[in-house]
Formats: structure tokens, sequence, C-alpha cells
């Protein structure tokens, strides 16, 4: 009896695989084996860099915060311990925009924070 190949499946699973890999250069996008090794290497560098994404912004926001503090002669150190003793919840990004397209806003936090 002959050898039964599925090849449906097997069409499908490279057209999907060759699909995930379109844009890449090269043999990446064109070869089965190569796409299949660099699809993985890619979903590796996509799940490690979701979590460093949100500490890249939280160290962005911080300086942000910081310079900001600065200007009003305060350090991010002393306005984020004086805002939590106010017991006032507001976060980083928060602050970070308020700083950054409304001055007189993060004056006022400022303010009220070290009062």
């Amino acid at each position: 009896m002959p050898r039964s190949q599925n090849k449906v499946a097997s069409h499908r699973r490279r057209k999907r695989i060759l699909a995930r890999a379109k844009g890449y250069w090269g043999a990446r996008s064109k070869v089965l084996t190569i796409a299949k090794h660099h699809i993985d290497k890619g979903g590796q560098h996509a799940y490690r860099d979701r979590r460093l994404k949100k500490r890249e912004f939280r160290t962005l926001w911080i300086a942000r915060i910081n310079a900001a503090a600065r200007l009003h002669g305060t350090t991010y150190s002393k306005l984020i311990a004086a805002l939590n003793k106010k017991e006032i919840g507001i976060n980083r990004k928060v602050l970070a925009d308020l700083a950054s397209r409304s001055p007189e806003a993060f004056a006022e936090i400022v303010k009220f924070a070290g009062s």
C-alpha cells in the first residue's frame, strides 16, 4: 500500500509559516526551514520585548518627572515621597504627561505636595 502524505495539511502549514515570514530578507522569507527558525527567534524577541517595553517606558517617565521636578526646586524621589505621604494616587505615566504637556498643572501638583 502506498504511503499517504497529507498534502493539504502540509501545504497549509508551509503557507502559514511563509506568510508569517513575509517581509524578511532573502532566504528568511523563501526557504521553509530557515523561515521557521527566524519566525521562532522573532517570537522569542517579541515575548521578551513586550516586558522590556514596560520597563523602558517607566524609565522614560521617571526621567521626565525628575527633569520637571528639578525645574521646581525638588527631585524625583522627594516629589514621589511627598505625593505618597499626602496619599495622592497619581501614576508616573500621568505625571510625566502633565510635566511635558501642561507645566502649570505639574507646578500645582509640586506646590501642593511640597506644602
